[in-house]
């Protein structure tokens, strides 16, 4: 098996760095905007995302997390999960314009499944999509809005999101 680094560490600041620029663009300021990421990393892409909208704009973006695990369509093929906890931030997600938050889009059952747990805990103006990593082989009819690197790769390949708060270091690879 070999394995190529595709981002470092800088590239990944940079990438969320213009993320945050247009998510505050889109929505034309940081009015309503809620972040929710999508456990494990997508959580933390979220929180980091928020830090850097914070910091542009100088104001608090609500930010939390949105467990799909239970929304999938493929739990009956997949190992057993543990769910992990939804945190939806003060003030909700009704009337709000939501960016869920993921580090690799791939398939698109993921975003799917968020789609609907989404709907099971408000009634969202907007939903938009954040992803650090798109590589294509979309199963849905699912597109990001905001992507960090567009990263073509073989169906057999594996793209995998290393980040300093689960893994001990930011960087993405890719694994033949």
């Amino acid at each position: 098996m070999s394995t190529r680094v595709v981002l470092q560490e800088a590239d990944i600041t940079r990438a969320l760095t213009r993320i945050a620029h247009e998510i505050i663009e889109s929505n034309k300021g940081t009015d309503s905007l809620v972040l929710l990421g999508i456990p494990t990393r997508g959580v933390n892409l979220a929180q980091r995302i928020g830090a850097l909208i914070s910091s542009i704009s100088g104001e608090e973006i609500p930010t939390g997390s949105l467990d799909v695990t239970m929304f999938r369509d493929d739990l009956a093929r997949q190992p057993v999960r543990s769910p992990g906890p939804t945190i939806i931030p003060d003030g909700g997600v009704d009337a709000k314009t939501v960016v869920l938050v993921d580090d690799v889009l791939f398939s698109g059952r993921s975003i799917r499944a968020a789609l609907d747990a989404l709907g099971s805990v408000g009634r969202p103006q907007v939903v938009r999509l954040a992803t650090l990593i798109d590589r294509g082989h979309r199963e849905l009819p699912i597109r990001p809005d905001f992507v960090g690197k567009n990263l073509p790769s073989a169906r057999e390949e594996r793209v995998r999101v290393r980040l300093v708060e689960t893994d001990g270091i930011d960087e993405v690879t890719i694994e033949s």
